[in-house]
């Protein structure tokens, strides 16, 4: 499962409030608002990563036990660490357009019901892989204490260079994937795990840059608000070019084919167009957009990696 990771009271702008007047006529259901606290569309992200790192751990197809116990218990953990980040920044969801109308923020949800929904998911994920190994058990473990403990407690609050140092937690999944068929480390599984890492600042500061003003009326250090936008676009266009470098290693070192080279480095160069706009002729909306560009991005990546995988494997 591979491996991205950060609030002074103001009123909302006219337009939330009225949007926050249409939603209270449709109050969503519990079950969406259980659901929302999991993530489900990053949830299903990481878990993607993960079974790529599975198919990758082996010549051909994995073990159907390794990929069903796996992905059921990194989806629960991981749903967990979610759940465990809407309790932990529930004070500051309320101060932020993005996240005002969440179910802990709006107080549809009551913390200590979030509480043992989220520990519920962390111990029943935990238990299903340790039925497969307890390297991916306490790997998995760590990883989401990493995000919902130390980054969102600790780091998200302190530095801004939260995200660079919380990243690590959230590049695991491919690892975990990897060590949930093998019970093993390592290095190419590591390789994963870098791409993951390498990705996320520059995925995640062009929505700081698009929720400047968000995170500074809540007061959370995010880089363009400590060291302003400018900076930040400098900053995402130089990961982008790391991530191109990166990006080479699974080739250069034999784990992947010509087909990720090439697949590899158009979304990579893509990557860095949308930085490069960014910095040198940005525009309105261009941050979001960038975003949005890293999503796809990242599956794109992880689909392309998988394929090589196959098609090596037919060939040879």
């Amino acid at each position: 499962m591979a491996k991205s990771q950060a609030l002074g009271n103001a009123p909302l702008t006219s337009t939330v409030a009225e949007n926050a007047t249409t939603r209270s006529t449709s109050k969503p259901s519990v079950w969406r608002d259980y659901l929302t606290m999991t993530k489900p569309k990053v949830v299903a992200m990481l878990l993607l990563t993960a079974l790529v790192g599975m198919c990758l751990a082996v010549p051909g197809i994995p073990p159907a036990k390794a990929v069903i116990l796996g992905l059921i218990g990194i989806g629960f953990q991981s749903a967990a660490a979610a759940a465990f980040n809407h309790v932990l920044d529930r004070r500051f969801d309320t101060q932020m357009a993005r996240t005002y109308n969440r179910p802990l923020a709006k107080g549809r949800i009551e913390t200590w019901k979030a509480v043992v929904f989220a520990s519920t998911l962390m111990v029943a994920g935990f238990v299903i892989l340790l039925e497969l190994n307890a390297l991916t058990a306490w790997l998995t473990m760590a990883s989401l204490v990493g995000y919902a403990v130390v980054y969102t407690v600790w780091l998200k609050h302190a530095t801004p260079q939260n995200i660079v140092i919380g990243g690590i937690a959230g590049a695991a999944p491919p690892l975990l994937g990897w060590t949930a068929v093998t019970g093993q480390l390592d290095p190419h599984a590591l390789l994963l795990v870098m791409l993951v890492f390498t990705w996320t600042p520059p995925h995640f500061w062009a929505l700081a840059i698009h929720r400047r003003d968000d995170y500074a009326k809540a007061g959370i250090p995010m880089l363009p608000v400590t060291h302003g936008i400018e900076f930040t676009k400098t900053m995402v266009l130089l990961y982008t070019v790391m991530l191109f470098i990166v990006g080479l290693l699974p080739w250069l070192t034999g784990m992947s084919g010509g087909v990720y080279l090439v697949g590899s480095s158009l979304l990579n160069l893509g990557f860095i167009g949308y930085a490069s706009k960014l910095k040198f002729a940005d525009s309105k909306g261009h941050a979001w957009a960038t975003f949005k560009y890293s999503i796809w991005h990242l599956l794109a990546l992880f689909v392309v990696l998988l394929g090589d995988h196959w098609i090596t494997s037919l060939m040879f």
